[in-house]
């Protein structure tokens, strides 16, 4: 029954962001919300955005379906096509999730004033410090108020400041690599697999489902977005599914207790994200090398470099894709190794960074 249910949340979720970005995409140009070929840009041609939007609302739409029905039956009967054969299944996870709709509601109150902030910069373009600034408030709101947390063992003030430091730096990773078509729903798609596997593996149904609807969603976009673009997801789009792997990054259980349990499953968000990661602190660090400032947007992402290095757009984004994949195989891992097992999972993570790094390196010839 759960694989049926997560295949048919990705699926909703799917037709929710494919035919919601044909809509958005004939809003955008009516709204004249369209992107149009500037300096700090790789595209060549004026594109439509508020593909973000069909993002959003794909995540948006079930997610409060599905808690308004939790908190709704788990306080009354179910109803008569439920109360059969799946009464007892229903029964077990329905209570779970009513109890976790306050902090889902705040969560998701949260990725609607990301993409509110989003549609503003994506029209007017607000500048990167409204946008930090945005993305820091929502990230405290949700630490203090929804109480997701990581690394709880260190204490509360470290687990908030890491918290809120991780929500941001996630966030803005995929605001970042948002910057060739189909790359960062691409990428969101594939940390969301691994994720999910994780989620899986812990019994995390509700995390889990979160992550099949981000999932669907990312490919039900990725079918007008994939080079060549029809649409962009703009920062709407980018800082959202940022906001949403970054929490769930949080949520999702990595180590368990007991003689099967391992520490080494803590670092699975650092291996999933690696990929991400890398492009944000290298691009960074190419700015502040330059005396430039750090969060304006330019073309020295990786993506574009190895574009300059003669890959089509196509294939930038589909090495980019593999690489992501095999982060997030060795990932998927690391709960179930021992300490050599571990160690070479990370091995490779690094391994696979640095081969990112010599390919977009390598001088021309």
């Amino acid at each position: 029954m759960m694989i049926l249910a997560a295949a048919a949340a990705m699926a909703v979720a799917f037709f929710l962001a494919a035919t919601g970005t044909v809509v958005a995409r004939r809003l955008a140009v009516l709204w004249d919300f369209i992107s149009y070929p500037k300096g700090d840009r790789f595209s060549r041609a004026a594109t439509p955005m508020l593909g973000g939007c069909a993002i959003f609302l794909a995540i948006l739409m079930p997610s409060l379906l599905v808690l308004s029905l939790a908190v709704s039956w788990a306080s009354g009967p179910l109803p008569a096509w439920a109360a059969g054969a799946w009464a007892d299944r229903l029964s077990i996870h329905i209570g779970g999730a009513a109890s976790k709709a306050p902090m889902a509601l705040i969560v998701l109150a949260g990725a609607t004033l990301l993409h509110v902030v989003g549609l503003v910069d994506d029209k007017k373009h607000l500048g990167p410090w409204i946008k930090l600034l945005a993305q820091f408030a929502v990230a405290a709101g949700v630490v203090l108020l929804a109480d997701v947390r990581m690394l709880t063992l260190l204490g509360e003030p470290a687990s908030t400041l890491g918290s809120i430091c991780w929500i941001v730096l996630i966030t803005n990773s995929f605001n970042f690599l948002d910057n060739v078509d189909g790359l960062a729903a691409g990428v969101a798609a594939i940390c969301g697999c691994a994720l999910l596997g994780s989620a899986a593996g812990s019994g995390q149904v509700f995390v889990g489902g979160w992550l099949c609807l981000l999932i669907g969603a990312c490919a039900g976009f990725l079918v007008h977005n994939f080079p060549p673009a029809k649409v962009y997801m703009g920062d709407a789009g980018s800082m959202v599914i940022g906001y949403f792997l970054a929490v769930l990054s949080v949520l999702t259980t990595y180590y368990h207790s007991g003689p099967s349990g391992h520490y080494y499953g803590l670092f699975v968000p650092l291996v999933v994200l690696a990929v991400p990661l890398y492009d944000t602190l290298s691009v960074v660090t190419l700015r502040l090398r330059e005396r430039k400032n750090p969060m304006v947007g330019d073309t020295r992402h990786f993506s574009h470099r190895l574009i300059r290095r003669g890959m089509s757009p196509r294939a930038a984004v589909l090495t980019i894709y593999l690489a992501t994949g095999a982060t997030a195989v060795g990932a998927s891992l690391l709960p179930r190794v021992d300490e050599l097992g571990a160690v070479m999972v990370l091995g490779q993570t690094l391994a696979i960074v640095l081969l990112i790094a010599l390919l977009e390196s390598a001088e021309q010839r």
